[in-house]
C-alpha cells in the first residue's frame, strides 16, 4: 500500500530574469495572477493534494514569499477596524490550520536538483511533491490531486506530462514510455533539453512531479549536467531500471507563467473566470475588439 504524500517542495531560488526588472526587488513567485501571487496557487495546489509541510528552497532575495505566508497582525487589526472582513479573512485564510512552513535556503544555485536536494532534511524517507511554480495548472481536479490518486493506483513515482512542438524539446526533459498495464506509462528513457533531432519523443515533463525518497540517493551522485548545472532530470533517469517511474497526462491547461506570454494568457483566462471581476472584463475586451 502506497504511503501518503504529505510533503511538498516548492523550487523558489531562481532569479526570474526573464522578467527584469519587475522581479530586480521581488521573486517571481510573488508576480500576481489577478489577485493571488503564483506562489499562493502553487500552495492551494499543494494542500488540495494532501500536503500538510511545504518546504520552500528560497534564495538570498526570497524573503517576500516567507512574509506573505506569515502572520500579520498589524495589518489584519489595520483590516477588522476599517470592517473590510472579505479582505481579513483572504489574509487569515492564507494557509490553513495544520499546515507547517518550513524555509530551507540554496546558497549557491546549482539547479533544480541540487535544489530538491537541499530540501532532503525537511523531507525525510517519504515520498513528496516537487512543484515549481511558474508552471501554472488551471484544472477542474488539482493536478497535484490527480497525481496522488495515480500513485496510490500503482506505487510508483510520478512525473506531469504534456506533448510539445518537436522544435521545443530542448526547453524540457522529455520522456520515452511504454505500456506496462492499460492506461500506465512507465518512463524507460529521460533525456534534459535534448535538440529535436535527439528527442526521443515529444513528450515533456512539466512542473509537477511525484518523487520516491529514493532520488535523495541519486543526486547525491549526479554531476553536473546541462548548462553546468545539477539536473533533477538526470536522477530520475538514473532511477528508471531499479524504481517504477510513471508518466501522467494530467487533465487541464497548462500555461507557463516563466515566461512573459505565458503569464499574461494565464492572467486573461484566469480573469474570466473571476467569480467578480470576470464579466465586466469579459465586456471590456469585447470593447477593446469592436
Amino acid at each position: 500500500m502506497s504511503k501518503p504524500v504529505r510533503t511538498a517542495v516548492f523550487p523558489v531560488a531562481g532569479r526570474g530574469t526573464r522578467f527584469l526588472p519587475a522581479t530586480k526587488a521581488s521573486p517571481k513567485e510573488m508576480l500576481p495572477v489577478v489577485d493571488k501571487p503564483l506562489i499562493q496557487y502553487a500552495v492551494e495546489e499543494a494542500i488540495a493534494a494532501g500536503a500538510t509541510k511545504l518546504v520552500f528552497v528560497t534564495g538570498s532575495t526570497k524573503r517576500a514569499i516567507e512574509d506573505h505566508f506569515d502572520v500579520d497582525p498589524e495589518l489584519e487589526r489595520a483590516l477588522a477596524e476599517s470592517g473590510k472582513e472579505r479582505l481579513l479573512d483572504s489574509v487569515r485564510n492564507t494557509l490553513p490550520a495544520g499546515v507547517d512552513c518550513v524555509f530551507i535556503r540554496q546558497g549557491i544555485p546549482l539547479g533544480l536538483g541540487h535544489a530538491v536536494l537541499c530540501a532532503r532534511p525537511a523531507v525525510g524517507n517519504e515520498p513528496f511533491f516537487v512543484h515549481l511554480a511558474d508552471d501554472l495548472i488551471d484544472a477542474e481536479v488539482p493536478c497535484l490531486k490527480q497525481m496522488a490518486a495515480e500513485y496510490a493506483d500503482h506505487d510508483g513515482s510520478v512525473l506531469a506530462v504534456q506533448e510539445v512542438p518537436r522544435d521545443k524539446t530542448s526547453s524540457y526533459g522529455i520522456v520515452a514510455v511504454e505500456e506496462d498495464a492499460p492506461g500506465r506509462q512507465r518512463i524507460r528513457q529521460m533525456v534534459e533539453k535534448p535538440a529535436p533531432d535527439e528527442a526521443p519523443s515529444t513528450l515533456a515533463v512539466v512542473g509537477r512531479y511525484l518523487l520516491d525518497p529514493v532520488v535523495f540517493d541519486k543526486l547525491e551522485k549526479t554531476e553536473r549536467g546541462a548548462g553546468g548545472e545539477i539536473q533533477l532530470t538526470d536522477a530520475i533517469a538514473a532511477m528508471l531500471d531499479t524504481h517504477p517511474v510513471y508518466a501522467y497526462t494530467f487533465e487541464g491547461t497548462r500555461y507557463d507563467c516563466g515566461s512573459k506570454f505565458g503569464y499574461l494568457q494565464a492572467t486573461v483566462e484566469l480573469a474570466l473566470k473571476h467569480p467578480t471581476l470576470g464579466e465586466p472584463f469579459r465586456e471590456y475586451l469585447r470593447s477593446r475588439t469592436e
